[in-house]
């Protein structure tokens, strides 16, 4: 064990801080130049933020010293959170302490209380600088050119604009977006300095505002060389060689089931009933790890971009279109390689009661959309159903089936947020020309109930074979944003019956939805109950998924554009079809995926952070030419310095409060502003008519000025409404082990079971049904972030104990 290693022990080891003196009798150092490298590893790791010192010199961990590293995210305002691994709750830190951090920044604090009991952060060092590179306006003062060029970033939370070195302006102009690396951080009154190292084009010039967020975000918009060989090599049918080993389903009535203007469609579907009165749905996914292998350029860009990211007028794939456009997708009447998941389904509760998961090659019979789809099953146009005459039965039966699915998932208590879509629309030029909504049809739900069937039961198959394996996992709401929520609703006459910081089974938030469905406030409650639960994400843990009321989840139906869903596909055909469970491919995928689940969530966060800001970039924009026009709205939040109001195509504006007429105190209890004079109360759901004051593009901001009074529905004095919290339940895997849990985990099964998938079948053979599945009850008590990672290291340390 190197010094490092042993210092890392001695130190995590002990009860209490440890003198440079007591280390090194406990090291049995002897020579000076020993003494020299203990301390230079001491500083190494301080610098590294692995251990901390005190003012008497003393080390130990952080956590011992009331210490804590982690990245700075800091606000316009100039407060900060720091986001600290492990911990559930970002550390506040206020301006003051900030003044030479910048956004980005790995820094050390100490935790204290402030005058309130709340925690906050003292800074005590900088550990690393966060930013390197960003994007900005090239500025020249002035507009002369005898001056020194500026950057003005395009994040407002990069606080300084360094100078642009005099010879590293790569001929940028006053006005351009550029991408800037950082050469010299500001000092005292220096502004700090930078290299020009990208010129996206002028911020006037169409398009390079969408450009300059995806810099901004560090997308990658092109492909390496190698990369693109790799996908031009890749032939552009499929190889009637690898059909072998496949099952042969080129003459199932399968269909394709996507939007109009889809292009990379990954996954297909048939239904059908058999004899004994189940149904049977297949979901038949491309099989995209047959062209992109383990290690391969393809693969090592894909994992970097971990997802395609969809903007307002362009789409960045994970994979280059040859692929996702081409060979990967399941283009109707042409051979195509997929894995298939093939599920018997009984009609009375929705359970599937037998699977088969296998590769396959598919001939889909059409392609469809979903307009036509829901035009078909609502009987909605003569012509479409002409045309699609032979197949009504299917889709039919298709509806039937989804239905049965969504009972199953609404009795177990999956919560359904049914937002519509807004879409934006831009002309030739980027120009914003309309917002429109897209409500999901019958035709999108009825997709979306197959997909998680096929999800849930991957996800249940390769938790009980006890194989490492990639999940979606979604834990509980946090106690004190539960409290938060249901101190709002109160408001609005929905009184939750239950003690202070209870967890609580998905149900009663579903209770809560059908208590104000139809009401006003409706969309408004549903907002901000998704936003008082966690973010979704990927773990190499099976944690369960607390909105979809479910102990097992994963991606597989999505390879083409998402990077997990590809390994759940390489895996499933290295422990399945390859029946290789040896203990080197365990263990060496026990290493890998952790790493891979995290880059997949940044990915991921990554993907939605840009595409929220192009979206409320060109909202603003087509606000912008419809300023002093007057629109119909709804209050959607009530702060202290203002209201928020969202108008029927989802843009959201401000209304300040010194706009206003009267002097309105804020009533924080019942989120209502309450007029000083005229005694007029506007609450969040209350329908007002506003009129478009500002606009601004750089903040992505629209201010409004009310100039109609509040209309408040009857319905908004019903009845008030009594839930009962049912609390939630221990996980199965707390009451009884499982992978990744502890370390008694069972004996690992041979590949295929539990839900017998066996070998691969001959092609035209039908392969083996699966074993009966267990019910898919939903327990809600996920593990804390701290146990969670103790209990993930227990297992993985168990493992490799046991190997």
């Amino acid at each position: 064990m190197n010094l490092r290693d042993q210092l890392l022990e001695i130190i995590q080891s002990s009860d209490k801080a440890l003198t440079v003196d007591q280390l090194t009798e406990r090291l049995a150092l002897e020579s000076t130049d020993a003494f020299k490298e203990l301390i230079r590893t001491l500083n190494a790791l301080e610098e590294e933020g692995l251990i901390g010192r005190t003012r008497t010199n003393r080390y130990g961990t952080l956590a011992a010293l009331g210490q804590v590293a982690g990245i700075i995210s800091i606000h316009q305002r100039g407060f900060g959170f720091l986001s600290v691994e492990g911990e559930a709750d970002d550390v506040f830190l206020p301006a003051e302490q900030l003044k030479d951090v910048y956004h980005g920044d790995t820094i050390l604090v100490k935790k204290r209380e402030d005058n309130r009991g709340k925690t906050e952060g003292v800074l005590l060092k900088v550990l690393k600088r966060g930013l390197s590179e960003f994007v900005g306006t090239y500025t020249l003062p002035s507009g002369r050119l005898d001056q020194f060029a500026f950057i003005e970033p395009d994040d407002k939370r990069i606080n300084f604009w360094p100078v642009v070195n005099p010879d590293k302006s790569l001929g940028a102009v006053d006005g351009h977006k550029v991408v800037v690396r950082i050469t010299k951080y500001p000092d005292g009154r220096f502004a700090g300095a930078c290299d020009v190292v990208r010129i996206i084009g002028h911020k006037n010039d169409p398009g390079v505002d969408i450009l300059s967020i995806v810099y901004k975000h560090g997308i990658p918009t092109e492909f390496p060389e190698d990369v693109i060989d790799q996908a031009n090599a890749v032939p552009d049918e499929a190889d009637e060689k690898d059909f072998m080993g496949r099952v042969d389903l080129r003459n199932e009535t399968i269909f394709t089931i996507d939007g109009e203007d889809a292009k990379d469609l990954d996954d297909a579907v048939h239904v059908k009933k058999l004899d004994n009165g189940n149904y049977e749905l297949g979901v038949h996914i491309a099989d995209v790890s047959h062209y992109v292998t383990e290690g391969s350029p393809l693969d090592i860009e894909a994992f970097e971009r971990g997802t395609s990211v969809y903007l307002v007028d362009r789409v960045i794939p994970m994979l280059p279109h040859r692929l996702s456009n081409g060979i990967c997708s399941l283009n109707p009447h042409v051979n195509r390689l997929t894995l298939s998941c093939v599920m018997e389904i009984s009609p009375q509760n929705g359970k599937v009661v037998n699977h088969e998961l296998f590769p396959s090659v598919i001939k889909t019979t059409e392609r469809m959309t979903y307009t036509n789809v829901r035009e078909i099953i609502e009987r909605d146009d003569e012509e479409t159903l002409k045309r699609y005459e032979p197949f009504i039965g299917e889709f039919d039966l298709m509806a039937e089936l989804a239905e049965v699915l969504r009972k199953r998932r609404n009795a177990r208590g999956a919560i359904n947020f049914d937002f519509a879509e807004a879409k934006v629309v831009v002309d030739e030029e980027g120009k914003p020309a309309d917002i429109v909504l897209r409500p999901r049809s019958v035709a999108e739900k009825l997709i979306e109930e197959f997909m998680l069937a096929a999800n849930e039961t991957v996800a249940e198959h390769f938790h009980k074979m006890d194989v490492p394996f990639i999940y979606r996992v979604h834990d509980n709401p946090k106690s004190d944003k539960l409290d938060f929520f249901f101190d709002f609703v109160a408001n609005f006459g929905v009184h939750i019956e239950r003690f202070k910081g209870q967890t609580v089974d998905p149900k009663t938030l579903q209770k809560i939805l059908k208590a104000i469905a139809g009401e006003p406030e409706e969309a408004v409650i549903s907002t901000i109950m998704l936003r008082s639960m966690q973010q979704a994400k990927y773990d190499d843990v099976s944690l369960g998924h607390f909105g979809l009321a479910t102990d097992f989840y994963t991606h597989f139906t999505s390879p083409i554009r998402r990077y997990p869903d590809l390994i759940v596909h390489r895996l499933m055909r290295t422990y399945v079809f390859n029946g290789d469970v040896s203990e080197k491919t365990i263990a060496k995928y026990e290493d890998r995926l952790d790493s891979i689940a995290e880059q997949a969530s940044k990915r991921e966060r990554r993907s939605v952070d840009a595409e929220r800001e192009t979206q409320a970039l060109k909202k603003a924009e087509y606000m912008e030419s419809r300023l002093g026009e007057e629109f119909d709205g709804v209050v959607s939040g009530v702060t202290n310095f203002g209201m928020f109001i969202e108008l029927p195509n989802t843009i959201e504006g401000l209304v300040r409060l010194q706009s206003m007429d009267d002097y309105y105190h804020f009533d924080e209890s019942q989120l209502m502003l309450l007029g000083e004079r005229t005694n007029r109360q506007f609450r969040i759901g209350d329908a007002v008519r506003v009129k478009v004051d500002a606009v601004n593009l750089d903040e992505r901001t629209i201010d409004f000025t009310i100039v109609g009074m509040p209309k408040r529905e009857q319905s908004r004095r019903r009845q008030p409404t009594t839930i009962k919290a049912k609390e939630g339940t221990p996980k199965k895997d707390e009451k009884r082990g499982g992978r990744g849990r502890d370390d008694k985990r069972p004996k690992r099964g041979k590949p295929g079971k539990p839900g017998q998938a066996g070998k691969p079948a001959k092609p035209g053979e039908k392969p083996k049904r699966d074993g009966e599945k267990s019910s898919q009850g939903r327990s809600a008590l996920n593990l804390k972030n701290k146990d969670k990672q103790k209990r993930k290291g227990d297992a993985k340390r168990g493992a490799k104990k046991r190997r």
